[in-house]
């Protein structure tokens, strides 16, 4: 009886599966994705996803380690130069499986098994956008808090105006009373300078 055992043979010899899975793992390290049916992206998760651990130490018993798994030269050096560069700061979790229609022959079920860090789709760029859309939806409160500063800095140039508006009428008040005090001297001088003058001329 084949109790707690949960390898699915996926209806191979256990060679054949082996070499099945070794081909599957330097496709998608080579194509960083590829098609297949999804009972063989989760046996090939499980039989790729220690190799990448595998490749953050680049020594020579880790790359003769992986070869023995891979079994091509070509395979093991893009996984140690390229991708294991891509993967150094994830802990785990290298490749992500997205489920399609099933196959129209046999019915099938489909998926998508490919490298986290190579898709462009899901990558930092969209959780940059992801996160720059979050802060605009967090911001009610700050929004509020940046509303009432902006209100603040509008009366206070509406006051300065105001201030403005009001100096110009002050000093125009004060030049209109000047005006007609300056021409009513000389007017009044006028007539008490002739008044002098005929006295001069009655006292002759």
């Amino acid at each position: 009886m084949r109790h707690g055992k949960k390898v699915n043979h996926l209806g191979r010899t256990d060679s054949h599966r082996k070499a099945m899975l070794a081909n599957m793992a330097s496709s998608l390290i080579q194509h960083k994705r590829i098609t297949t049916t999804l009972a063989k992206a989760k046996a090939l998760r499980g039989y790729v996803e220690p190799l990448l651990t595998k490749s953050k130490n680049d020594t020579t018993h880790s790359r003769r380690t992986v070869f023995s798994y891979l079994q091509d030269k070509d395979t093991v050096n893009i996984l140690f130069r390229e991708v294991a560069e891509k993967i150094a700061n994830r802990p785990g979790g290298y490749t992500r499986i997205v489920k399609l229609e099933n196959r129209l022959g046999d019915n099938a079920e489909m998926a998508i098994i490919e490298l986290v860090d190579y898709n462009t789709v899901y990558g930092k760029d969209a959780e940059a956008k992801t996160e720059k859309k979050s802060t605009r939806r967090r911001g009610g409160a700050s929004k509020a808090k940046a509303a009432a500063p902006a209100t603040e800095k509008a009366a206070a140039p509406v006051a300065a105006e105001e201030t403005v508006e009001t100096a110009p009428v002050a000093e125009t008040t004060p030049a209109v009373e000047t005006a007609p005090a300056a021409e009513e001297t000389p007017a009044t001088e006028a007539p008490a300078a002739d008044d002098k003058e005929e006295n001069a001329e009655k006292g002759e």
